[in-house]
């Protein structure tokens, strides 16, 4: 389980990210890139991922994390049921997505391992 308070610290917690209001949620960002939002009032997180990355996620849990519905949820935007999701799986979830919003940030990508 993460609370609403620990999505926050940790978010808040990587360099350069700041916390600004998103229609009716909060936006984390990095260099005015949205890496999360929270959703307070449905317990979820949304995570920007890639496809990749997001498909190995829903995999994983596939009851507590799932592709937003629509489009968004077809370039990566994973939504995590906050009050389910397991604690080091949901970090794991985050660093990457904040780590890709500041490679597309620098204008590099996220490097291959061989």
């Amino acid at each position: 389980m993460v609370s609403v308070e620990t999505f926050r610290n940790l978010s808040l917690s990587f360099p350069s990210t700041d916390e600004h209001p998103h229609f009716h949620r909060r936006a984390f960002r990095v260099k005015k890139r949205i890496f999360a939002t929270l959703h307070i009032a449905e317990n979820r997180a949304m995570l920007v991922l890639s496809p990749v990355d997001q498909s190995v996620y829903c995999d994983l849990d596939p009851g507590n994390i799932f592709p937003v519905p629509g489009g968004w949820g077809k370039k990566g935007c994973t939504l995590f049921n906050l009050q389910k999701v397991k604690t080091t799986i949901f970090k794991e979830a985050l660093t990457l997505a904040y780590d890709t919003a500041v490679a597309k940030n620098s204008g590099g990508r996220k490097k291959k391992i061989v």
